[in-house]
């Protein structure tokens, strides 16, 4: 049986794929074709229902949830990996948390915001923390960090590797969102999952999500095995950077979501439905055991 898959290019992404789609593991006569694209690329496929089987964000999920059912394996969710609002002037005074939030939200207005897509859960949290941020300006996330740079914009919103880069150019940290959302609720952040086509048979969506498991068991067990793969899609990064960003985002969660991931995504859903950032879901988010 022959699938459509999307996923990003970035490494936490190919080091999870490398062994489903090159046949180091079983992957119980599943075949795919696969598609590579910018999350927020992938995000637009989702809504309009085009593969079947993608990586998005957990904002685009919200609004796809009648067409996809999400995985338990493969998520990126974790402490310490949220997007970071960064700029190259000085916006927003030292200090906790709640005191550079309280600073920014009296001049955010005002600024213009660089964001990485409007579904990506980087742009949900970005209004959890700063509902008057409004002046917002979509750009693909890798070029954010230039836009800056050249003025542009005044604030950038960075996910994935830019998160190991900015500081090289010279630009400056005000606020890493994950960390506003971790003290606020104690769990992890959910950044993006992988989804399965709801048409598919019941029997196919579990088969996908054996094969996804034991493609990212066997990318911890043999760490280098996908390097070139890996490698041949990092846009110039260091192996070091490369690897620095997997170990950021997969984990336990891109494993098995369990208990922990499945209320961290439950909580993250129910708060944005409670401030109508997303429309209520009908459907169970969940796959179901069998």
């Amino acid at each position: 049986m022959k699938l459509t898959l999307g996923f990003s290019p970035c490494p936490n992404d190919t080091f999870i794929f490398d062994a489903l789609i090159h046949h180091k593991i079983d992957t119980e006569g599943l075949e795919f074709e696969v598609f590579y694209d910018d999350v927020e690329t992938l995000n637009q496929k989702a809504l309009r229902g085009e593969l079947d089987i993608t990586k998005l964000s957990y904002h685009a999920f919200a609004y796809v949830a009648d067409k996809y059912i999400l995985l338990d394996a493969g998520s990126a969710l974790g402490f310490g990996v949220g997007p970071m609002l960064i700029s190259k002037k000085d916006y927003a005074a030292q200090g906790s948390v709640d005191e550079i939030i309280a600073n920014l939200s009296s001049q955010i207005s005002n600024l213009k915001i660089g964001i990485p897509g409007k579904y990506t859960t980087a742009n949900f949290l970005l209004g959890l923390a700063f509902p008057e941020a409004t002046n917002k300006q979509e750009i693909v996330f890798s070029e954010i960090e230039n836009s800056l740079l050249q003025e542009k914009i005044d604030i950038g919103l960075i996910i994935h590797e830019n998160r190991f880069t900015y500081q090289d150019k010279g630009l400056k940290k005000i606020i890493d969102l994950g960390d506003y959302w971790e003290k606020r609720t104690g769990c992890p952040i959910p950044l993006g999952g992988i989804v399965a086509n709801r048409n598919l048979p019941v029997d196919v969506q579990h088969k996908i999500n054996r094969v996804l498991r034991k493609s990212v068991e066997f990318a911890f067990a043999n760490p280098k095995s996908g390097l070139e793969f890996i490698r041949s899609h990092a846009q110039e990064m260091s192996e070091e950077v490369m690897y620095k960003h997997i170990e950021l985002y997969v984990n336990q969660y891109s494993v098995d979501l369990g208990e922990q991931g499945r209320k961290a995504i439950k909580l993250l859903f129910d708060t944005a439905t409670e401030k109508n950032v997303i429309p209520e879901i009908k459907k169970d988010l969940f796959l179901t055991a069998v």
